[in-house]
Formats: C-alpha cells, sequence, structure tokens
C-alpha cells in the first residue's frame, strides 16, 4: 500500500481514502497502484459489501494524476498502457460510493464517475480541465459526463475546460446529494450501511444489471435481466430473505 492511500474495513464497508491533501489529492503512480490493491481487496473480499471513494481534507477529493509524474514515462504508448486507476475502481464488482469532499478535477473526476453513486460536499467543483494543457481525458471522461449529464452538458464541460459547482452538478446528474461538508462521510457511511445490510449477491447482479441496462440494446437487456434474477432467486441469501419475510423478521444475509 501506498503512504498516500489508506484503507480500511469496518461493518462490511471498505474506505479508501486518497491521502495527500497537500497536493489536493492528486494521483502518483504508487498510490494507483495501491489503489488497484485496495479494489483487488475488496472483490476478493467476503467481507467487503460495499465501498466508499473520498479525499482526505476538505480542500480537494482529488485533482487527479500528477502532472509532474507524467513526464517520467518513456513514450506516450507507455502513458498510453500505464495501470489505470479508474480501470480498477470500473472492475469493482461491489457498490462504490464517491464523497466527493472539494475539487474533483481529471482525473479526480473520473475517478468519482467510475463510482456508482456520487454524493458531494456542497464546496464540491467539478472540471475536465485537460483541453487547458492541451490535452483530453483518457480515464472514461467522455463516456462517463455523456452518460452522467448529456451530450450538450458534457460538451461544455469538455471543450471549455472550465469548473462548474454541487448545486450545477447535482441538477445536471453528475452526483445525487449535496451536503454539508461536515455531513458528507457520515451521509456516504449511511447510504453504504443500508447497502451493506442487504443481500450482497443482489446488490453485486444489480451493478451488473444496471451496467448492461446502458449497454445492450433493450430487449437483451431484459433478458439478461431475468438471467440475473434467476441467479439470485437460488442463493441461500433469497431464501434466508422470503423466511424472514414470512417470520416477520429482519433476514441474516450471508452471501452464500
Amino acid at each position: 500500500m501506498s503512504a498516500n492511500l489508506r484503507f480500511d474495513i469496518a461493518a462490511h464497508i471498505a474506505t479508501i481514502t486518497l491521502d495527500r491533501p497537500e497536493k489536493l489529492n492528486a494521483m502518483t503512480p504508487d498510490m494507483a497502484e495501491a489503489l488497484v490493491a485496495a479494489v483487488s481487496t475488496c472483490n476478493t473480499s467476503n467481507d467487503v459489501r460495499v465501498v466508499i471513494v473520498t479525499g482526505a481534507g476538505e480542500k480537494a477529493f482529488s485533482a487527479g494524476s500528477d502532472i509532474s509524474t507524467l513526464d517520467a514515462y518513456e513514450t506516450p504508448w507507455d502513458f498510453r498502457n500505464r495501470q489505470d486507476y479508474c480501470d480498477a475502481l470500473r472492475a469493482c464488482r461491489k457498490p462504490v460510493i464517491a464523497a466527493v469532499n472539494g475539487y474533483a478535477l481529471g482525473g479526480g473526476l473520473e475517478t468519482a464517475m467510475a463510482c456508482d453513486i456520487r454524493i458531494a460536499s456542497a464546496n464540491a467543483r467539478f472540471a475536465a480541465p485537460e483541453i487547458k494543457l492541451g490535452w483530453i481525458g483518457g480515464g472514461g471522461m467522455a463516456v462517463g459526463l455523456s452518460h452522467s449529464i448529456g451530450m450538450s452538458n458534457a460538451a461544455l464541460m469538455l471543450y471549455t475546460g472550465e469548473m462548474i459547482d454541487a448545486e450545477r452538478a447535482a441538477a445536471w446528474g453528475l452526483v445525487s446529494e449535496v451536503t454539508a461538508p461536515e455531513s458528507l462521510l457520515p451521509r456516504a457511511r449511511e447510504i453504504a450501511g443500508q447497502i451493506a445490510a442487504r443481500a450482497p449477491i443482489a446488490a453485486e447482479t444489480a451493478k451488473l444489471n444496471l451496467r448492461a441496462a446502458h449497454q445492450m440494446p433493450y430487449e437483451k437487456a431484459i433478458e439478461y435481466e431475468r438471467d440475473l434474477q434467476a441467479i439470485c432467486f437460488g442463493t441461500a441469501d433469497a431464501a434466508e430473505g422470503r423466511a424472514a419475510f414470512a417470520e416477520r423478521r429482519a433476514p441474516v444475509f450471508r452471501r452464500r
């Protein structure tokens, strides 16, 4: 793990904290490697049911990749094939919540969009500023923005590189909620706790189903949904859910 990335697990909730506040939590290759390892642990651990990603301090969620490290790549091809932290988050099988505090810029915005649910502090600011430096995002910027906020709003952000505030991000659908700064992590943990209390396999298949709904033709997506439903229905947790309903008690799910 990196000294600039904290990772802990409690009550079935894994928390990944980008911990480089003096540099606006800008990502280094070392941090990216640590994040990839943390996500791998989340994927394989039965103790993890939901993941929260946030940044240390109140100034920034993340300013993206540390620009001072980019010249370390010998060729553009090496840069293109670098280990990408957004790819790792998109590959996480567990539901992921981004708790966005302060700036989410460039790769930081891509990091947030790689998560399933985004909530923001009132002081959050979002931008795709790469165009100001002569390039464009490469961690899913255009596809993430166009799916989240529509083509016109995405074009406005991509072509100008200018920031939007949390209120506009919520109005456009980039984030689900805006909270007071001091309420951000408690609210993220509240949502995470609700998800962690649900049947874990059902939550993971719901994530697969949601992505399929975006990517598959309409009828195929419905067919896939029914296949996933059948898989869930055959689990021990589904049997426990039916038994708990009949017995009027809270279910105890075990990811089985």
